[in-house]
């Protein structure tokens, strides 16, 4: 009964990983299919990533987006897990996490001792402070090509829009080499960024980013009066940008996941008897990787503490049901942990010493629940 509340990300034909391979298709770069029957005859396309927004949020907030609802309703899933780091390497490689290995927000490497937080490319806790791209090298953890490095290839001109502190991250380095990074420093800016990249080749390719509703749904909710004004700014800027797209060009709004809001806390550093056999904490409080020395009595310990509002599933069992998607290589299943842990209703697993502040936020993601996994697939044509 407990999976009938989960969903499985339909890799291949309705997922984040599906969209840049069909929008190269569009544009006539040969090598894949239009997956997700996109059909555009386009020169130009701008897709414009809203970090936290879900597919069942923007249509219970309609009002508050009448532009963005105004376009055909169409959602696919982001992958698993639905967190940042993961979702925007998978739209910068057209990869399930499974291949492209950047299985979580945080995880463990082998032969790292500490943890790797993916989004800040760090290593986590105690040692020393160092920049993780000259001792992890985003082209070794993340090896494969991406959507850039292919439009690039193909004559198509590859530009990122988007804030100053991912230029040259190692996130971006992983999931987005290979093209241009234009710098955004305002809203107005990012908007005459990308109409001015759109118009900078014959044909071309633009990613724009913007976080601001994401942060504003973790620290007020994703149910709060600020996160619907918040959607209408990000409403605006779609219509804007919309209205002064040059001639055969199409604007794709999206997203890396949804969010949730937490109710219940189940504090892994306050609660001894989940800490037993446990040698890493992983992942975020609704997608836990479990790292252990006995993987067997920590999953009977988990269920039997948890309960029905997770998901207590072995590595094996976890790549099996597919959620990381259908091909898992070697170096993406050693990093998984050798329990994976979803929440199944609106609790997390949370660190008051370890992760203070990530305890104390309000909204969440990460599992696969709908309004986390699901995400819009709007598209305007110029």
């Amino acid at each position: 009964m407990i999976d009938h509340l989960l969903r499985t990300p339909r890799y291949g034909t309705a997922s984040l990983a599906d969209l840049l391979p069909s929008v190269l298709t569009c544009l006539g770069v040969p090598g894949d299919t239009d997956r997700l029957g996109l059909d555009l005859d386009v020169d130009h396309v701008c897709v414009l990533l809203v970090d936290g927004l879900g597919a069942d949020a923007l249509a219970a907030e309609a009002a508050a987006a009448p532009f963005l609802t105004s376009l055909p309703e169409v959602s696919i899933d982001a992958g698993f897990p639905s967190t940042t780091a993961t979702s925007l390497t998978t739209l910068g490689t057209g990869l399930p996490s499974g291949e492209h290995g950047i299985v979580g927000y945080c995880m463990r490497l082998p032969g790292e001792e500490r943890l790797f937080n993916s989004l800040r490319w760090q290593l986590m806790g105690d040692g020393p402070k160092v920049d993780a791209r000259a001792t992890l090298p985003p082209d070794r953890i993340q090896p494969h090509r991406t959507i850039f490095e292919r439009a690039t290839e193909a004559g198509i001109a590859a530009v990122q829009v988007a804030p100053s502190y991912q230029d040259g991250s190692g996130l971006t380095m992983a999931g987005w080499r290979g093209g241009r990074f234009h710098t955004a420093y305002s809203v107005g800016d990012l908007i005459d960024g990308v109409l001015t990249a759109l118009t900078s080749a014959p044909k071309t390719l633009v990613y724009t980013y913007h976080s601001e509703l994401d942060t504003t749904g973790h620290a007020r909710g994703p149910a709060s009066r600020a996160w619907r004004f918040e959607l209408a700014n990000v409403d605006r800027i779609a219509a804007e940008i919309a209205a002064r797209l040059p001639a055969r060009s199409a604007l794709i709004v999206t997203a890396d996941h949804g969010m949730v809001e937490l109710v219940e806390r189940i504090d892994f550093d306050t609660h001894a008897s989940l800490s037993e056999n446990v040698i890493a904490l992983g992942g975020e409080p609704r997608a836990r990787h479990v790292y252990t020395d006995d993987s067997a009595s920590v999953a009977d310990t988990w269920r039997e503490v948890l309960g029905s509002a997770f998901l207590v599933r072995t590595r094996a069992e976890a790549i099996d049901a597919g959620w990381f998607g259908p091909t898992v290589t070697h170096d993406a299943a050693a990093r998984i942990g050798d329990l994976v842990v979803i929440a199944t209703g609106d609790g997390g697993i949370v660190r008051s010493g370890a992760e203070p502040m990530q305890s104390l936020i309000i909204g969440h993601h990460g599992s696969l629940t709908s309004a986390e996994l699901r995400v819009p697939l709007r598209i305007h044509r110029a």
